[in-house]
């Protein structure tokens, strides 16, 4: 029988092997545990808009896929219902940002996830909320 952390580790494995938006970003799973994950990504000019600091919709991907590792961690297909976020501080070239997941509330099919980035130093970067809802479906056979 899996302990909820090797479920947490299998269903993430399964789900970093196809998610290609994830590693083309330039994304690095960090760790995963039941109902979190921490997702980090090192801003490189390619990430930054014109005027010169990481691009919103690159922290927003940051913290929709630390989300989306978080709440499927149960090895349960699950998907954002919606989400929103808050952007606090820009982050520049260079800086490693870390997207920390955590659940909030699980009921039935829907769950509440707040995503903290922020770089190494401690900075918040941007505060994420996403909703959840299970649907039909497993990652892998159990």
């Amino acid at each position: 029988m899996m302990t909820p952390k090797t479920r947490a580790e299998k269903s993430a494995a399964t789900m970093w092997s196809e998610d290609r938006a994830s590693m083309w970003l330039g994304m690095a799973l960090e760790q995963i545990d039941e109902g979190s994950a921490v997702l980090s990504l090192v801003v490189a000019k390619h990430h930054c808009n014109g005027m010169g600091n990481c691009h919103g919709g690159i922290i927003f991907a940051l913290a929709d896929s630390a989300f989306a590792f978080a709440c499927n961690s149960r090895n349960q297909k699950t998907v954002a219902q919606h989400n929103s976020i808050t952007y606090i501080a820009p982050a520049t070239v260079g800086d490693r940002l870390i997207a920390t997941a955590q659940e909030v509330s699980l009921r039935g099919r829907s769950g509440i996830y707040d995503v903290s980035v922020q770089t190494e130093d401690g900075t918040t970067i941007a505060e994420f909320r996403g909703g959840s809802r299970t649907v039909p479906g497993r990652l892998f056979e159990e």
